[in-house]
């Protein structure tokens, strides 16, 4: 995922130590086989429409070698349960506006995009100078 994304890749250990020592109440999907092909990164948030709780997925990657075999689907239709299961009403996520495979497939889910919506991300020094104005 690391490498799709043109992103570092820290060490194997660093990479378990993380997975271990995840947030709580994130989860993680896994389809493997003798190695992860692919995984669904989420957690539960709240409040939503009518003040209910559903999961935000952080990280829907499938790699590569796999993709087009319905891997992406089950792991979604699998959520989808768990959201139900749970009594949550929904799921959101954010995808590329340029990457229009992926937004092809998110479309064949049936998801509604939401186009009034921006995303934003507040990291690394940023972050650091809003904190520093308690």
């Amino acid at each position: 995922m690391q490498a799709y994304y043109g992103v570092f890749c820290p060490p194997r250990d660093a990479i378990l130590a993380g997975i271990v020592n995840r947030p709580a109440q994130t989860e993680i999907l896994v389809a493997a086989t003798d190695h992860i092909n692919a995984f669904a990164a989420f957690a539960a948030i709240y409040p939503g429409p009518g003040l209910q709780p559903g999961f935000f997925l952080k990280e829907l990657y499938v790699s590569g070698s796999v993709r087009g075999q319905n891997i992406g689907t089950a792991l979604m239709t699998r959520l989808a349960g768990l959201a139900i299961e749970r009594g949550f009403n929904r799921i959101d996520w954010t995808a590329a506006r340029a990457n229009q495979q992926l937004l092809k497939f998110y479309d064949g889910l049936g998801g509604d995009r939401k186009e009034d919506r921006i995303f934003y991300r507040l990291e690394g020094e940023k972050l650091k100078a809003l904190a520093g104005r308690e």
